[in-house]
Formats: structure tokens, sequence, C-alpha cells
């Protein structure tokens, strides 16, 4: 099947008319001739742009030379309300290394292992919720992946109270902020963030602070359960001995949050979506999910081997972040171009994962491809949905492990089929989420005549 994506911009706009596209949405605001481009340029009186489309471009800003390329302040204009100046997913240089050198631990080898059965009680509340009929899929996802990211670091629920506030505010604050913060580009005029936007941020900063501080106290007091905010918390530098306060710990908890919740449900919505529209993948995936029963460590998961691949495919075509953006810190040549210091590079997942240069039937929905040589070769050299090199997301074991986790278990209980009315378009807010909705009808599966 093809997988919908926006219709591209045909003509040549006005600067003006391109950035009232752009604040809409950035990815029908692109001509189509970046799906193949191997390198773009796009000038403004303010700024000077371009898209790296070859993997070697890509490589050199994102895994040789990550330090010559820090994360541009435009991109942090958009989130700063919510993440504050010391989230890592904002911070470059030294304070970034110090950082993850902190946050890593918490996520690696069998730290994941640790979460899964918090993330199964999630899953079970629920899928228990659900009934036949129409499934606002967005709804649902979004709900559990923030149930999953409040149990795993803080070992509650999301209902509760501070947890369940903390949820409505930022599902508000995700419908009023754009991925981009389109003034942020034309260094002239300050970053604009609405009241109801500054309003929800602030909210979110004050009930996480509230979760840190009782964390801490915890922690002192030695009553604190093995979670993720108490590993990091406890975690000291291993080259300074230091740990973070507690106003840095609230910047990293709300990009977790936003990482582990927003950008988690947007895929994994997605994710559905293609299944409820293709039986024959579904089919294979339910077959692989049943054989598994229940997965209580990752061994398990690791047998999921196909509905990974459906995820994988899912995130080649619906990267959560759709462009990553960095700044050249000196003059540069790319391509036999000068590129001035100061330029932005972007680095496109939405565009590099589409491309056909890479990718065959590069459109259509085929977890099958990374099964294949060629699939495998694209798979390293043009595929990086949770970034590349020393920066890639230190949660991408975690989402990827939720994710199959999550579809596995409800093909378990239900079968999927396409819901009545227009296909979902999607489009980049926070990320990138369907602009008409996304739904699937649902039919409980009866075990008993299965024997």
């Amino acid at each position: 099947m093809i997988a919908p994506k926006p219709q591209a911009r045909a003509d040549s706009p006005s600067l003006w008319a391109h950035f009232r596209a752009f604040r809409r949405d950035i990815l029908s605001a692109q001509p189509e001739r970046l799906y193949a481009a191997k390198m773009a340029e796009f000038r403004t009186p303010f700024f000077r742009s371009y898209l790296l489309g070859e993997p070697d471009l890509i490589s050199e800003v994102l895994e040789r030379r990550p330090d010559d390329f820090p994360k541009s302040d435009r991109v942090a204009s958009a989130l700063l309300p919510l993440l504050g100046k010391r989230s890592v997913f904002l911070t470059n240089g030294q304070v970034w290394r110090r950082q993850r050198r902190i946050i890593n631990p918490a996520f690696q080898g069998g730290r994941i292992g640790d979460c899964l059965p918090a993330m199964q009680a999630a899953i079970d509340d629920a899928l228990n919720r659900l009934d036949n009929g129409a499934l606002d899929v967005e709804e649902f996802t979004s709900r559990l992946t923030a149930d999953i990211i409040f149990r795993t670091l803080f070992s509650v629920p999301i209902t509760d109270d501070i947890a369940s506030r903390t949820y409505r505010a930022f599902r508000t604050y995700q419908e009023t902020a754009p991925l981009l913060n389109g003034r942020a580009f034309l260094r002239i005029l300050p970053a604009f963030h609405s009241r109801k936007r500054r309003l929800c941020a602030r909210e979110i900063r004050g009930l996480t602070e509230d979760l840190v501080s009782r964390r801490m106290i915890e922690i002192a007091a030695g009553t604190a359960p093995d979670d993720l905010a108490t590993r990091i918390l406890s975690q000291k530098d291993p080259q300074t001995g230091e740990r973070f306060d507690r106003a840095e710990m609230v910047d990293q908890v709300a990009i977790f949050f936003l990482a582990g919740h927003e950008t988690s449900a947007a895929a994994l919505a997605w994710a559905i979506w293609l299944l409820a529209q293709d039986g024959e993948t579904q089919t294979r995936a339910r077959a692989e999910a049943e054989r598994l029963g229940k997965a209580s460590k990752p061994a398990d998961i690791k047998k999921l081997a196909f509905i990974d691949a459906v995820f994988a495919e899912t995130l080649r075509l619906y990267p959560p972040v759709p462009m990553m953006v960095r700044k050249a810190t000196c003059p540069e040549r790319f391509r036999d171009r000068a590129i001035r210091k100061g330029s932005q590079l972007v680095v496109s997942p939405w565009h590099t994962h589409r491309n056909p240069r890479f990718w065959s039937d590069a459109d259509a929905f085929c977890p099958e491809r990374f099964a294949t040589d060629e699939g495998r070769a694209s798979m390293r050299d043009a595929y990086f949905p949770y970034s590349k090199g020393a920066r890639i997301c230190p949660g991408a074991g975690f989402a990827q492990t939720e994710a199959v986790l999550a579809l596995a278990l409800l093909l378990q209980r239900f079968d999927l089929s396409p819901a009545f009315g227009p296909d979902p378009i999607p489009r980049a807010h926070l990320t990138v989420r369907s602009a008409n909705g996304i739904r699937v009808a649902l039919k409980r599966r009866d075990h008993s005549a299965q024997g």
C-alpha cells in the first residue's frame, strides 16, 4: 500500500508566501524536488539554509563533526518555554557531554528490561478500556505513552493527580506549539509564544518540579523506587562526580516527557493505522504476537522481529521529528558550494526516508524491505529516525521496545480495519501528526474460538 504524504508545493512562491506556508506546515511548504535532492539551498534576506540529502553530508554533520554543527538556536526558541535552557535536547559541547554521561546509564544494558512490567501494565490498562467500534488512534496512543512514561520515570500511573494534570497541560501545549517557531528564523523578530502556550509550559514545569522534589526527598530517605528518575538523579558524572540538581533535572524530565510521550505516540498511531490498511501484514504480525504470549524479559521482545520491522518501516515513512536543524560554526564547502558561518543545515529524515535513490517504492509500506540486502544497506546509510552518532536519542531502545510490545498486545486482542472517512493527512506540529485525525475500526478477537 502507498503511505499518504502531504501534497508538495508546486509553484515558486514569494518569500512571504513561503513563510506563511511554512508556518502552517513545514512538510507541505517544501517542493517535490527535495525528495530526490542531494543538496538544496534556500536563500532569504535574513539567513541561508541548506537541506542535506547525501548520506556522506548527513554523516559529516551528525556523526563525524557534531561539535562543528551544534543544534540551531532557532530550534531552541520554539521549545524554550517548555524545556528550559539546560535540557539535553538543546545543549551543546561540554555541557551536553556531561549530561549524556549522567543520562545514558539509565537506558543502557538490561535497564530497559527493568521497565517491561510497567510498560505491560500501562498497555493492559489501555487495552482493557477498548471495545468494538471506531478508535481515535491519536488520543489512544497519546494517553498510553504518557502513562508508560509516568510509570517508568516516576512509578506513578497517569491516574495520579500530578501525572493527570501534567498530561492535560501537555495536550494543550502540543496543540499550540509548532515544531519550529517561524518568527525565530527572521533574526529581526523575537520568537513568539502565545499566552496560552506560556501558561501551559509554566504549569507543566511546576508540576514536574513537584515530582522531582518529591523524588529527591525519597532518595535522601532511602525510600525511592528503582525507576528512571531515581537512577538519573542518583547517577554521578564519572568525570566530575556531579549529579543533576533539581532545576537541571526538571529540564531533563521535560524532554523525557516530550520524547518519550509525544514522539512515541505519533509513531505508534501511524503504525496502528498502517496495519489496519494492510490485512496481509497485520495477519503476519498477529501470528508472531500470538506465538509470544506475554513478554516478561527483553529476549521476548527480540522474538518479535517482524513487528519490529513494521515499526521500523513506520518510522521510515512517518519519522516523528521530520527535520533536524544544525548551525555551521565556521565556513564550510559542501558539494562545491561555499557555506557561510552561521548558515543553518537541515537534515531531513522526512525527505531522506522517502528518497527513491535509496528506497525502492519509497512511498510504499513494506516492512519486508528490511530483510533484504538493499533494505539493510539503505537502513545503514539513509535511515535515522532517532538521529545518528553521539547525539542519537538515548531513549531509542526504550521507544522501540514500548511500541513493539504495544502493537503485539493490541494485535492479540483486536482485529484492525479501516474506519470510514478520508486517509489521514500528515502535518508537522511538535511531531508528525495528522491534520484530520487517525481512525481505525476495532473488533475484539474471540480467543475461545481460536483454541
